[in-house]
């Protein structure tokens, strides 16, 4: 028995392939199943049945397409409501795969619904593996406020009952292979990440087993909850839909005269290009999201819902590794796309913004001679019209903070843009990605700014926060 582990870093998820010499099990798919294929291609294998753990809140599942391709069983909880035919799964239920055992352990926490699956080789004394989906993670759970926030508090005292149920019904030996946990915002608490786990490991480091009192962990995770992506509200229906393929075509190539209606029109157009070159160069109007790590994330949680989308990048591959990204997560085929040299792609509507450090903003904004050094919660926004604005998340500010800086977080910028003090606003977040985008969207509003592209460590370096460098928490 063969685990492969099909990582999708950008959205923080595991999906995995489990094989013998001839068959196969999927569980969780990615909608870009085309990397299921190749390691089924690769090892001469048959897919005979697919597994999702719930319906997936955080992706569009390639589990529906996978099946239907392959003609493999697609097994789904037989609580949830769905539109296609699949094998209805529920607690205790025992599967064969080949040589494979299935069993079915009903986990309800990260869903009411939520399955895990305990899957051994039938004859073989090895304990197998437990793919546990949003219930048992890495050192903690998934979260438990996505179906109703009315629930939440029912669902995290079930989330806690079913981790400790795999912790009793399985061996120490079974490997725990969890879908959320590496990243993404399904997780809860302080999931460590990591290749490997076992229940063993699992009852000496999560939260849900090594907290002896279920009423002290349900008000811990629930204290923990942060914001999630808005987009979120969209993919179970997707999912409840049985969705189909990717369109990875290339979209209508706009020329700038049309990039420039798009952008009159209010329409999103996206600047791919790392927030160094957006900040020295940019075309006016658009807003800067750079294809990495946490695109489609930011992008998906930010721009309405069902809006038209143009993409503009340095080359084709760029805008197709945007088009996969962005799919995944239920954007498909944008309206246009532009690639070229800014300067052409401009055509006269060049923007530029400055970009500086915490030490140069301390310098530029007299706070290393303390002048204007604020020693209050009032806005640091002196005579000359400059303003600190944080744009990291309220717990992040809860933990530390510049003193007097004005707040608001980046997922809820654009619904409080009337709300921002007047002035020029040097905006910072963690690291210079999140506050990238904020600045963008900021000068697309009209708004001077200054993107401070730094690492918050640094603001505490320069005494701009209340705690020293010693005990600032990061």
């Amino acid at each position: 028995m063969t685990v492969d582990v099909v990582d999708t870093s950008e959205l923080g998820d595991r999906s995995y392939v489990v094989a013998d010499d001839t068959t196969a099990i999927v569980i969780d798919p990615q909608r870009d199943i085309d990397r299921i294929e190749a390691i089924l291609s690769d090892r001469g294998v048959r897919c005979v049945m697919v597994l999702e753990t719930h319906v997936h809140n955080d992706y569009v599942t390639g589990g529906y397409l996978l099946a239907r391709q392959t003609g493999a069983q697609y097994v789904l909880s037989g609580a949830d409501t769905v539109s296609f035919d699949r094998t209805p799964a529920h607690d205790g239920d025992v599967m064969e795969a080949g040589r494979f055992k299935v069993t079915v352990i009903a986990t309800p926490g990260h869903t009411d619904t939520h399955l895990a699956y305990h899957i051994e080789e039938i004859g073989s004394e090895d304990p197998g593996a437990v793919f546990t989906g949003g219930s048992l993670l890495f050192g903690s759970v998934g979260r438990t406020d996505l179906i109703d926030p009315a629930r939440t508090e029912e669902l995290t005292h079930a989330q806690y009952r079913s981790a400790r149920r795999l912790s009793e019904l399985l061996d120490a030996d079974v490997q725990v292979y969890p879908t959320h946990g590496f990243g993404s915002f399904c997780s809860s608490g302080s999931a460590t990440g990591g290749d490997a786990s076992t229940i063993g490991k699992e009852r000496t480091r999560n939260d849900a087993l090594t907290t002896q009192d279920e009423q002290t962990f349900v008000a811990g995770l629930i204290a923990n909850l942060t914001a999630y992506p808005a987009y979120y509200a969209h993919m179970a229906p997707l999912n409840r839909q049985g969705p189909g393929p990717m369109d990875l075509s290339a979209p209508e190539q706009v020329d700038p005269e049309h990039l420039h209606q798009r952008i009159a029109a209010g329409e999103w157009v996206v600047d791919l290009r790392e927030r160094t070159a957006y900040s020295a160069a940019h075309v006016e109007g658009t807003v800067s999201i750079a294809l990495g790590g946490q695109f489609a994330t930011y992008l998906g949680w930010l721009m309405p819902w069902g809006d038209n989308l143009t993409l503009l990048g340095e080359s084709a591959e760029q805008i197709t590794d945007a088009q996969r990204q962005l799919a995944r997560i239920g954007i498909d085929h944008p309206e246009g796309a532009a690639v070229g040299d800014i300067d052409e792609l401009a055509a006269g509507h060049l923007a530029s913004y400055p970009r500086v450090t915490f030490a140069e903003a301390t310098h530029s904004l007299g706070l290393d001679h303390g002048h204007h050094h604020p020693h209050s919660e009032h806005h640091q926004h002196d005579s000359t019209g400059q303003v600190i604005l944080d744009v990291r998340r309220n717990d992040e500010r809860a933990e530390n903070h510049i003193t007097g800086s004005a707040h608001q977080p980046l997922h809820s910028l654009l619904q409080h843009l009337d709300d921002l003090p007047a002035g020029r606003l040097w905006v910072h977040c963690a690291s210079g990605f999140r506050s990238s985008i904020a600045a963008s969207l900021l000068a697309r509003a009209g708004r001077d700014v200054v993107l401070i592209d730094d690492d918050f460590d640094n603001a505490v370096e320069q005494g701009l926060t209340d705690a020293t460098p010693a005990s600032a928490q990061h």
